[in-house]
């Protein structure tokens, strides 16, 4: 990713920032998400699986469709 100016930098961390806290799973506490308490996941889920990519696609979030 190439950095174009300081508010671009700043847009950028922003988002990634904001993609760590609350999607990103850490090891530290169990694989749970910062602040996000601790979620629980169905054992049987169907559905499709959507990627939601952060930073334009360089990450991506994993979640079911509703």
């Amino acid at each position: 990713m190439i950095i174009l100016g300081e508010d671009h930098l700043r847009r950028v961390l922003k988002e990634y920032v904001s993609y760590f806290n609350t999607s990103r799973p850490h090891q530290g506490i169990q694989q749970s998400i910062p602040g996000g308490g601790h979620r629980e996941r169905p054992v049987n889920a169907s559905g499709k699986i959507v990627a939601r990519p952060i930073l334009g696609g360089l990450h991506h979030d994993y979640r079911r469709a509703a």
